[in-house]
């Protein structure tokens, strides 16, 4: 594939839960986020990952701290990160392999190349 041909959007778990990079399952932002709340909240997340990445290249370890600690929070208000949003019990499986989780035989069902399915 080259740089300029769009990529699929990796598969998500039929319960909206999940997401499927690389055999991992990564938590989706909370769907009872409104549209405005989440489009600041991933503003917020963007200019924090630029931050970041500035910090790195200048080597300035506060301003990293600073911009990791930003980058968390927002994770944490879209609902990626820290208790799950879903209010049914189930266990959170993110970061998880796909292969260990109640979602393996519904991963193992999809066709090849479907999202990016990697090992």
């Amino acid at each position: 594939m080259s740089a300029r041909e769009p990529r699929s959007p990796p598969p998500g778990t039929p319960d909206g839960r999940y997401f499927v990079v690389d055999g991992r399952l990564w938590r989706c932002s909370n769907p009872a986020l409104g549209p405005r709340q989440r489009q600041l909240l991933v503003e917020v997340l963007m200019r924090a990952r630029r931050d970041v990445g500035r910090a790195l290249r200048a080597k300035d370890a506060a301003a990293e701290r600073k911009a990791r600690d930003t980058v968390h929070r927002a994770k944490v208000a879209l609902g990626e990160r820290g208790p799950p949003w879903w209010t049914d019990g189930a266990p959170d499986f993110n970061r998880h392999r796909v292969e260990g989780t109640p979602y393996a035989a519904w991963f193992s069902a999809l066709s090849p190349g479907t999202g990016r399915r990697g090992t």
